[in-house]
């Protein structure tokens, strides 16, 4: 988990709030603590509560038939964007500017937050048709630089692509965390019942830690304030409706906004997409079905070619082989791999992208030579698996479960730690691989949610023109079936891309990338029910190659990771 730097106070002030925008029942000033960490400011009233960085002190908005009049009509100021905030940008102009929207948006005459947005304008302006609005993702990733990442395919040169920062994340105004420091947990993804209550006590640490440093704020952090936050970001740029491109937690945002402005959105894409209509731990357990099917087709396609990695002749033996090695590593280090959660997560990681396939089998063999006949792998095989197991685990492990991301999550219920007991219990059995226990199925923090939840998410419904889904079979953050839910909710294409674990595809994807060009920039829609071939296939080995032979053909697990587009 990403840590909160410490800040030093650097000066504090009273600063009077304007009286028409004070707030009933709360004092009429700001206590104003300023501290340095780039441009991070913290606010809190004099009751003591942090209400995060940069938030603006509250002034009144003008009587007007539309309450977010003057929010529509705030003059925007453009300047180049600082890389050191919105990351490289590779020789493209892109401009920066921040506006405000209300905090509440139930009272838009209260306190004010800023968003930060950013602009590639579009390259051909005589084709140029509106803004495309892009996220990310998440919840709680940054969008600035995507423009960037964007601007060299074909619908940088007909819009004027258009990131930001979401609510509470960035260089928008930030939720805050306070520093914890989890209490360690050996071999994590197969814990002993004693350890559960530890995954408790972190999880409630976490809510702790940001309700502390910004109770005030989290209430206010949600997928439908940030919709409408969007719904600003359109209506300052001067356009009557806006065209949108959101991956993984962005197309629960895309559909969202579409529901609360069905007139306001044209042509909309949706990559990697959630089921709108279940709850986030309820697709966790989609998730697992995902995981366990990749492993599933990796251990048949090992165990065709059991005379190149010796792991079995049948999917069940692969399987039991490496349940072999996780045995073994239970009281000692194996081929580079430390503890049993160095397999656990590598092989969620690895059998989910067909590339990878043959170097993790490979490396698999050596593992279960050593486990069998004591022969140590040689230096450069272990040093191999034990890089790529570490990498396996940073991107397994949700690093949005923190700050605007664990708050935006915590819009739908989740389970209570009896509930969570037996569901890790249950998993650490029958699928602890991949994270499953840990990630998935420990006590979340939001099942400790310390603030009130003002609204829950809108149901994603149709009502604007068909757009486009995009999902793989594979891909485990996302699994296939929430893509299919969201474009039957929606009456939108669905491109699906066989046999590929990937997770988010414009861009990468060629085939996906010309189907998707199609739509945004010439409005062709490809057919109701579309596919694609993956990204990238399994290597070309025969099943009745021997190892002497493919061996020395086969590269090193993480030359591959480091192809794996994130």
């Amino acid at each position: 988990m990403r840590r909160t730097p410490p800040y030093r106070s650097v000066g504090a002030v009273e600063v009077p709030l304007n009286e028409p925008g004070a707030r009933p029942g709360l004092p009429r000033t700001l206590h104003v603590t300023r501290f340095r960490d780039g441009e991070t400011v913290r606010f809190s009233r004099s009751s003591g509560v942090v209400l995060a960085s940069v938030l603006t002190l509250a002034t009144a908005v003008p009587a007007a038939a539309d309450p977010l009049t003057d929010f529509h009509r705030q003059p925007v100021s453009w300047s180049p964007c600082d890389e050191t905030k919105v990351g490289p940008l590779e020789g493209l102009p892109l401009e920066c500017a921040t506006l405000v929207a209300p905090v509440d948006y139930r009272n838009p005459a209260g306190d004010r937050l800023q968003v930060a947005i950013s602009r590639l304008k579009a390259t051909d302006p005589a084709r140029r048709r509106g803004i495309l609005l892009v996220n990310p993702g998440g919840p709680g990733a940054p969008g600035l630089g995507l423009p960037v990442q964007l601007g060299r395919q074909e619908i940088a040169q007909v819009y004027d692509l258009i990131g930001f920062d979401p609510r509470g994340v960035g260089q928008s105004t930030q939720l805050q965390c306070t520093v914890i420091d989890e209490l360690p947990i050996k071999n994590q993804t197969r814990p002993a019942d004693a350890d559960f209550g530890v995954f408790t006590a972190n999880a409630k640490a976490e809510d702790h830690a940001c309700q502390e440093a910004g109770g005030a704020l989290r209430p206010y952090i949600n997928t439908n304030n940030t919709a409408r936050d969007m719904d600003i970001i359109r209506a300052v740029l001067g356009e009557q409706r806006t065209n949108y491109l959101g991956y993984s937690y962005g197309t629960q945002l895309g559909a969202t906004y579409g529901t609360l402005f069905p007139s306001r959105l044209d042509r909309s894409v949706l990559d990697s997409a959630l089921d709108p209509a279940k709850s986030w731990h309820e697709q966790d357990f989609d998730s697992v079905d995902a995981i366990r099917a990749n492993i599933d087709l990796w251990a048949e396609w090992v165990a065709a070619r059991n005379n190149t990695f010796a792991l079995g002749t049948s999917a069940d033996a692969v399987k039991a082989a490496i349940e072999e090695i996780a045995t073994a590593l239970r009281t000692r280090s194996i081929a580079g791999m430390t503890e049993v959660s160095h397999l656990d997560y590598g092989i969620g990681f690895y059998t989910r992208y067909r590339e990878s396939w043959a170097s993790y089998a490979n490396r698999m063999q050596f593992a279960l030579i050593e486990v069998r006949q004591g022969i140590k792998a040689a230096p450069s095989v272990a040093e191999d698996l034990a890089n790529a197991s570490r990498i396996a685990r940073e991107r397994t492990v949700l690093h949005t479960q923190e700050k605007a991301g664990v708050t935006v999550k915590c819009e739908w219920n989740w389970p209570d730690p009896q509930t969570s007991y037996r569901e890790m219990r249950r998993y650490r059995q029958a699928m602890p691989y991949g994270g499953v226990v840990p990630e998935l199925m420990a006590p979340n923090p939001c099942a400790f949610r310390s603030f009130q939840r003002l609204q829950t998410p809108v149901r994603a419904t149709r009502g604007y023109p068909v757009g486009l889904v995009v999902q793989a079979d594979g891909d485990t953050q996302t699994a296939y079936p929430n893509g299919v839910a969201m474009a039957t909710a929606l009456g939108d294409t669905l491109i699906s891309v066989r046999d590929d674990g990937n997770h988010g595809h414009y861009r990468y994807n060629d085939c996906v990338t010309k189907l998707v060009d199609g739509y945004l920039v010439r409005g062709v829609l490809p057919p109701s029910r579309s596919s694609c071939p993956p990204y990238a296939e399994a290597p070309d080995i025969p099943v009745d190659t021997r190892s002497s032979l493919v061996a020395p053909a086969i590269e090193s697990l993480t030359a591959v990771a480091s192809r794996i587009h994130p």
